[in-house]
C-alpha cells in the first residue's frame, strides 16, 4: 500500500481542522430573531405533526423503570438525573397531553403549556446530552423509541429556531452550497489529484455511468484523507467499475444533524439523483456514521420512488467482499491486540458486525472486544453532530471516558473505527485526556493488507 497521507502530515491537518471546529461559534452569525410567542408555536406545530399513533403510545406507555438509565453513558458518566432518556420527551409529552391525548381536558387543567425558556433548556438534553445512539431503545421494557422521538424534539428544536450555533453554521452552509467545512469541489480535485500522484493511477471522476458511486466527505477531504484513498485503493485492486462524482462527493448531512428535514432531505435527493443518472448499483457512503441513514433510509423518500441501488458503508460492501471471497486480504503479523468500535448508525442501526470483523481477522489481528460490543456498544460520546457543539464538551468527555475505559480494559494497543466523526471524537478525547491509544481507519486497514504486486514484493 502507498503512504497516502503520513503521521506528521496528519498531526497538522487534525491541529488545523481541530482549530477550524472549535472557532465555528465565533463564525457563526446571529440567529434570526423570533419572538416567543412564535417559537413556541412553531415548536408545537412541529411535535404535533410528528406525533403519530405509535409515538403517542409509546409516551404514555412508560413505567419509569430506570433502564434507559443505565444504557445511557451520558447518565452513567455524569451521574446527573436530568440525563435519563426519558426524560428527554418530556416537553413532547405536554403538548401530546394537552393536545391529543384522551385526557386531554384534564391535562389542560394539570399540566402546564410549554414555553420558550422549557425550549431553551430542552437545547442541552436532545443536542448536548443525547447522540440518538439509540442504546436506550434496546433496554426499554415498553420498547419506547426514545431516539426517534429526541429526533423530533431536534425537529421542534430547529423550527423554533433553536438549534446549536455550530450546528446551525454547518447547516446554513450545507443549504447554500452543499459542502462542509469549505471543502468544496475545488478542493475536492485538488485531493483527488494528489491522491493520484500518491497511488500512481488514475481515479476515475465523473464518469456517466458506474457500477458503483463512492462518496466522500469533507472531514475526510481536510482530515482523514487515508480513509477516501483506502477505499479508493482497494476499489481499483478489485477491478471495480466506480467513480466519484464532483458534483455529489459530499456524503454528510447536518440538515439530520440539527432536525433540519428541509436541507435533509435536499442533501439526500441530490446524492440520490446523481446515483441514478449514472445508473450505480451500489453507493459506498464515507465512513461516516451520518451520511448512512440519511441515504439508506431517505433516498427513496427524497425521489418519492424506490430506488435501483443499495447504499452501503466501507466496512460492510468491503466486509461482505472478503466474507464471499470476491476480495483477499495478505495477513500479517501483529504483535500487538486491537479493538474495534463499532458506530452506532452502521451498527445497532444498520446490523453490521460481521463484516469489519471478518475484515481484521484476514488481516491477521488479534481482536479484542469491549464489554459491550456489537448491538450495546457504547457511543464514541460525540456522535449525532455533539463533537462540534463547543458548551457540550463536558459531556463528551464523560460520555467518551465510559467508551475508552472498556476499551482500555480489552487490554488493546490500537482502536479500529469505520466512522470519521467517532475518529474525530475519538481523536479529540485523546487530547483532552491525555490518552495516546493510536485510532485508525478501518479503510486504511484493508488497503495496508492488499496483497502485494510481483513489482511491490520485489521490491
Amino acid at each position: 500500500m502507498t503512504e497516502v497521507v503520513t503521521k506528521d502530515e496528519l498531526g497538522e491537518a487534525f491541529a488545523m481542522f481541530y482549530g477550524m471546529a472549535a472557532a465555528i461559534g465565533d463564525m457563526v452569525e446571529p440567529a434570526p430573531e423570533m419572538d416567543d410567542a412564535e417559537r413556541v408555536q412553531r415548536a408545537k406545530d412541529t411535535f404535533l405533526h410528528g406525533l403519530d399513533g405509535t409515538f403517542a403510545l409509546q409516551l404514555d406507555v412508560c413505567v419509569h423503570c430506570g433502564a434507559c438509565a443505565e444504557a445511557c453513558q451520558f447518565y452513567i458518566g455524569t451521574e446527573d438525573p436530568a440525563y435519563v432518556p426519558v426524560r428527554k420527551l418530556d416537553l413532547m409529552k405536554r403538548v401530546y397531553q394537552r393536545e391529543l391525548s384522551p385526557l386531554r381536558w384534564l391535562h389542560r387543567l394539570t399540566t402546564p403549556e410549554i414555553t420558550a425558556d422549557d425550549l431553551r433548556a430542552q437545547q442541552t438534553l436532545v443536542y448536548d446530552a443525547c447522540t440518538m445512539c439509540g442504546r436506550c431503545n434496546l433496554v426499554c421494557p415498553s420498547g419506547i423509541n426514545i431516539s426517534e422521538m429526541v429526533h423530533l424534539n431536534r425537529e421542534a428544536l430547529a423550527a423554533a429556531g433553536l438549534m446549536p450555533d455550530e450546528l446551525r453554521f454547518m447547516d446554513d452552509g450545507q443549504a447554500a452550497d452543499g459542502t462542509i467545512f469549505g471543502a468544496d469541489a475545488d478542493l475536492f480535485r485538488f485531493r483527488i489529484e494528489d491522491l493520484e500522484q500518491r497511488l500512481g493511477f488514475a481515479i476515475p471522476v465523473d464518469k456517466e455511468s458506474a457500477d458503483v458511486l463512492l462518496v466522500t466527505s469533507g472531514l475526510d477531504i481536510h482530515l482523514f484523507r487515508d480513509a477516501t484513498g483506502g477505499a479508493i485503493e482497494t476499489l481499483t485492486h478489485m477491478g471495480i467499475d466506480y467513480t466519484l462524482l464532483s458534483d455529489a462527493y459530499e456524503g454528510a448531512n447536518f440538515g439530520l444533524l440539527s432536525g433540519d428535514v428541509k436541507v435533509q432531505k435536499e442533501l439526500t435527493r441530490k446524492l440520490t439523483e446523481a446515483a441514478i443518472r449514472i445508473g450505480a448499483k451500489v453507493v459506498i457512503v464515507p465512513e461516516c456514521g451520518h451520511s448512512f441513514p440519511a441515504l439508506r433510509w431517505g433516498a427513496a423518500e427524497s425521489v418519492g420512488k424506490p430506488v435501483p441501488f443499495d447504499v452501503m458503508t466501507v466496512s460492510e460492501y468491503f466486509g461482505r467482499a472478503v466474507m464471499d471471497g470476491r476480495l483477499t486480504l495478505e495477513p500479517q503479523k501483529h504483535e500487538k491486540p486491537i479493538a474495534l468500535h463499532d458506530p452506532c448508525k452502521v451498527g445497532r442501526w444498520g446490523g453490521v458486525f460481521d463484516e469489519p470483523r471478518a475484515i481484521l481477522k484476514a488481516c491477521g489481528y488479534d481482536l479484542h472486544e469491549t464489554d459491550s460490543s456489537r448491538t450495546y456498544n457504547f457511543c464514541c460520546g460525540g456522535g449525532a453532530g455533539n463533537f462540534l457543539i463547543e458548551r457540550a464538551d463536558p459531556l463528551k468527555r464523560a460520555g467518551y471516558r465510559v467508551k475508552m475505559n472498556e476499551i482500555e480494559k480489552t487490554g488493546a494497543e490500537s482502536l479500529v473505527v469505520s466512522c470519521g466523526s467517532c475518529r474525530m471524537n475519538f481523536e479529540v478525547g485523546k487530547v483532552k485526556a491525555g490518552d495516546t491509544m493510536p485510532v485508525e481507519s478501518l479503510a486504511a486497514v484493508i488497503a495496508a493488507h492488499l496483497p502485494k504486486t510481483p513489482k511491490e514484493a520485489a521490491e
